[in-house]
């Protein structure tokens, strides 16, 4: 029998109906030679998912370790498409792809992954994390589909376990920085992401990436320090500004009715692509959205420490963010 060629690492607090549905589209898989090791709470103790895949990675048999969130589930060519990649860049030490929205999410779960998937949404900074796009190379991208050779993965220690969110931010750093080594993104390497709902989950786990992401452009300035996160916090303090220059409101507002009208161009694009209800839902998501998230990036960003607090879950999934 030949050794898996992949190790499936999926991390969780207990087994949930997304972890099943994510195990029965695996077993969907067209490239064969895999082995999944889904780590619970119980094999590893209330930890954070850093440590539970690195407690994976060091139970894994394969050569390299594809990291899955439980409530992702892979496209049927998920791995053939990985595996096709890896035998023309043998020497890069990892792959990602698209984080896509599942065709049947409710429609707050839909518009919530618009906001991901557009540019006036994401601020350009994980468009191609969230819809199919042109090959390239990255510095940062999450673990929900992340795949990386497990040589280079060891040689830089695994994930660090101090951080979550984060965690697979500082592992890229260290691959693309220590190792000097390329991370490959190719649109066929596809999953399904389910969204949280749209208003409140939606916020709650933006809460997480945006005090995270606010932290790490602080201490870790190379792949954090950038237009796409600082964006939200520039127009936060812009109209906290904005009735400061009320005399001068002829120019000053010029900013605000460029925002507005790429907010209605997004709008004409989701109602072209979606409907109606989808479209508001989504448009109004997107301001509410950057106000929160540049909030809580500037309240990272000068937090001396963040503390990690594990998800709370039901029978059904994650509860919140």
């Amino acid at each position: 029998m030949r050794p898996p060629f992949f190790s499936i690492i999926i991390p969780v607090r207990h087994k949930t109906a997304y972890l099943k549905e994510t195990l029965t589209h695996l077993k969907q898989q067209t490239f064969r030679q895999f082995e999944i090791l889904v780590i619970t709470d119980k094999i590893s103790g209330t930890a954070n998912p850093a440590q539970k895949r690195n407690l994976g990675a060091k139970k894994a048999q394969g050569l390299y370790l594809a990291f899955l969130d439980d409530d992702s589930y892979p496209h049927s060519n998920w791995l053939e498409n990985s595996y096709n990649q890896i035998q023309q860049h043998p020497n890069f030490a990892a792959f990602c792809g698209p984080s896509l929205t599942p065709p049947k999410d409710n429609p707050y779960q839909q518009a919530s992954g618009l906001v991901w998937g557009s540019l006036l949404g994401s601020g350009g900074a994980g468009r191609y994390r969230n819809q199919a796009n042109k090959p390239r190379f990255v510095d940062d991208f999450p673990s929900v589909n992340l795949i990386v050779k497990k040589s280079d993965f060891f040689a830089i220690k695994g994930f660090t376990t101090h951080h979550w969110p984060g965690e697979d931010t500082i592992l890229c750093l260290n691959l693309t920085q220590k190792l000097h080594k390329k991370i490959y993104y190719h649109p066929s390497i596809q999953v399904f992401h389910h969204r949280r709902p749209i208003i409140k989950h939606h916020l709650q786990q933006i809460t997480r990436y945006a005090l995270h992401r606010g932290h790490f452009a602080r201490i870790y300035p190379k792949t954090s320090l950038r237009l796409g996160y600082l964006g939200p916090s520039a127009f936060f303090i812009y109209l906290l500004v904005l009735p400061l220059f009320i005399n001068h409101i002829s120019y000053i507002i010029y900013p605000l009715c460029l925002y507005l009208l790429l907010l209605f161009l997004t709008f004409l694009n989701f109602f072209y692509r979606h409907n109606f209800r989808l479209a508001i839902l989504a448009t109004v998501t997107i301001p509410i959205t950057h106000l929160y998230y540049g909030i809580l990036f500037l309240i990272g960003f000068f937090t001396p420490k963040l503390n990690f607090n594990p998800h709370q879950t039901n029978k059904h999934g994650y509860i919140g963010g």
